[in-house]
């Protein structure tokens, strides 16, 4: 008969070793107990020997000594489920289940035997302590070695070590054990961890799971002596900063970077592997939680009736998610566009929040519907998210700048003083600063208007906020840029010097209720956006998140300013110009204040202009605003004329 091919050997190895996942509990069982036996007549051997030696009392062998043992044995595991342990899992926690069914069994046999003793019963009716101390310990042993053993053969049979990527954790915490552990489980994993990094100076140089924890400090000596594929960020609520510093060390050595969930999505409070996802460019642009006065905010919020416009847009959804979190009386969700509506409705199912709340689908340019809004729920206080914010589209569309951006808002300014509303907070934008495009200068003019209304009148506090672009919003250029990857490239970038303000949306719409809550009237409050983010560099490093090589894999091309687009963005937060407030994150702006009954008789003249042409209705804004000056643009020849 031919010997079987070496390879044929190897199948039927690894067949073998994958059906051992189906062994019933039963044949666990049988091998536990013999284990136990074995174990027993070990001990006794043992004891047998020791006494022989010393001269002692050699015991008789009885069968009820293996028997009592393997009694008990069976109780307790039974009663722990120790059969049930599936063997290629096993983890600390099955080991801490063995201990304790077999540490208390062995209680039980103590107790058992002295009572025995105490009643004077024959000798060889009951079981000497030193058998019962080596058969615990031999036991224990035993059982927790041959689980170990199975799972590390299996593990190595079906995913064998030099097959599998190198793998560091960040964090040498209990999310870095339940890390290490969660790829422990998996396995098909191709990880195999080599390491712990922390920055706690007890931690360092000791060893977690038989692996070494490292300074974070090493990590780049590290990465140049080792070859690691990949770097698991577990530990929860790291600063942005440090992201950072680990990110750019791992980028250097083409190390991708991971990140676990927080432990609020753990499933059952347990991480699975697949919930340890690539970290995204917005985590790394993130900042230090603020500080939020819950009182105050509760205080402007309870018991209130609250209008937000453009509810289903990026920022109107957020602030919803944000109020919700406080005592208000209801808040009417409006907004025109049908399927963020939806959307947004679903959420707010699927989480049972919707109680309270009303949804209206309406445009914010249309009076009547406005009037009807604001006459049927009568709110207390409105968050006017509503806008056209694309600063091209605008370009082409000067009419809908000025239809959506200025005629609406002036509409909800309006009724909001005519029907009592206690409080209007506007969101504007960094782009109405020193505007150079439609978009902009739109937005600077519904600035003007509701703080020109708040001066005139004292029903109604008109509070504007002012701030950047915002991470992952509808439209941003990291959303643009993910699709670009996703697609094959080329990332398109207008300039490569250009720049921009990044803030998350939790934190910009904290902001702006933190700012509304604190607005006495007539403020424009504007946000620190923290440094500036060079966009080329920001498309390089989502480049490398994502595992490709810029000029080899995916291109970067440079299309140049669109019109009315601003290389640098300005937000007037320097001492000169702005005024602090309580919140180190909120400055008050100083800027020209408008005489009412001008401004209004302007605006309006500005929307029922009649000529159609988009050059005469840029003019008309850029005598509101005089600091308007076009770039990019067709209507550069007006400032010149100027």
């Amino acid at each position: 008969m031919r010997a079987m091919p070496l390879q044929n050997k190897k199948l039927m190895t690894n067949s073998l070793i994958r059906n051992l996942r189906f062994v019933p509990s039963v044949v666990i069982l049988g091998i536990d107990l013999c284990i136990v036996f074995f174990a027993t007549m070990l001990a006794i051997f043992f004891r047998d020997s020791y006494s022989e030696i010393a001269h002692a009392s050699i015991i008789t062998f009885s069968p009820i000594i293996p028997i009592t043992i393997l009694g008990v044995r069976i109780l307790f595991f039974l009663l722990f489920k120790i059969p049930k342990i599936v063997v290629r899992y096993t983890n600390s926690k099955d080991t801490l289940k063995i201990f304790l069914a077999t540490f208390l069994g062995t209680v039980v046999l103590f107790l058992l035997s002295y009572l025995l003793w105490m009643l004077n019963f024959n000798p060889n009716r009951f079981i000497p302590i030193s058998i019962i101390g080596m058969e615990f310990f031999i036991t224990t042993t035993l059982m927790v070695a041959y689980r170990f053993g199975f799972k590390a053969y299996f593990l190595e049979t079906t995913n064998p070590t030099k097959l599998k990527k190198n793998i560091v954790i960040i964090g040498a915490g209990a999310s870095g054990i339940t890390t290490k552990r969660a790829l422990d489980r998996d396995a098909v994993s191709k990880y195999n961890v080599l390491s712990f990094f922390d920055d706690d100076p007890k931690k360092i140089g000791m060893q977690l799971e038989s692996l070494p924890i490292h300074a974070l400090s090493q990590l780049d000596e590290y990465f140049s002596e080792n070859d690691i594929s990949f770097l698991i960020i577990s530990i929860q609520n790291l600063p942005a900063h440090k992201k950072n510093q680990i990110t750019e060390i791992a980028l250097k050595y083409n190390v991708k970077v991971l990140v676990v969930p927080p432990i609020t999505n753990w499933i059952n409070g347990e991480l699975s592997f697949k919930q340890i996802k690539k970290i995204k460019i917005e985590e790394l642009l993130e900042r230090d939680v603020i500080d939020i006065d819950k009182s105050l905010i509760s205080k402007d919020i309870i018991d209130k009736t609250i209008l937000i416009t453009g509810a289903a847009g990026s920022i109107g959804s957020e602030i919803v998610r944000q109020l919700l979190k406080f005592d208000f009386k209801k808040l009417i969700l409006l907004d025109n566009s049908e399927t963020p509506v939806f959307f947004l409705q679903q959420e707010l199912n699927s989480k049972k929040l919707a109680k309270n709340i009303e949804i209206v689908l309406a445009d914010i340019t249309d009076r009547v519907k406005m009037e009807e809004v604001m006459a049927f729920y009568k709110p207390d206080a409105v968050y006017h998210a509503a806008a056209y914010k694309h600063v091209q589209l605008m370009e082409e569309n000067v009419r809908a700048a000025i239809k959506n951006n200025v005629e609406g808002t002036k509409i909800l300014a309006d009724l909001a003083v005519q029907h009592g509303v206690k409080k209007f907070v506007m969101i504007s934008t960094d782009k109405a600063v020193n505007p150079t495009g439609v978009m902009g200068a739109s937005k600077r003019i519904a600035e003007i208007y509701v703080q020109a209304l708040n001066y005139a009148q004292e029903t109604t506090k008109f509070v504007t906020t002012r701030f950047g672009n915002v991470l992952a919003s509808n439209g941003s250029a990291i959303h643009i840029f993910k699709e670009q990857i996703e697609n094959g490239g080329p990332i398109t970038i207008t300039h490569p010097d250009i720049t921009r303000y990044f803030m998350t949306i939790t934190e910009a719409c904290q902001l702006v209720i933190i700012a509304g809550a604190m607005g006495e009237g007539g403020e424009i409050f504007i946000f620190d956006m923290g440094k500036s983010v060079k966009i080329y560099d920001l498309a390089v490093k989502m480049i490398k998140l994502s595992g490709l090589t810029l000029g080899k894999d995916i291109a970067i091309a440079i299309t140049g300013l669109r019109p009315g687009e601003k290389l640098f963005e300005e937000l007037l937060a320097t001492t000169e110009n702005t005024k602090p407030t309580p919140h180190k994150k909120i400055m008050i702006a100083d800027v020209r204040k408008y005489d009412y009954h001008d401004i209004e008789k302007e605006i309006v003249d500005l929307i029922d202009e009649k000529n159609e042409e988009a050059t005469h209705v840029v003019k008309l804004m850029k005598e509101i605003v005089p600091e308007y000056i076009s770039r990019n643009s067709k209507f550069e020849a007006l400032d010149k004329n100027s």
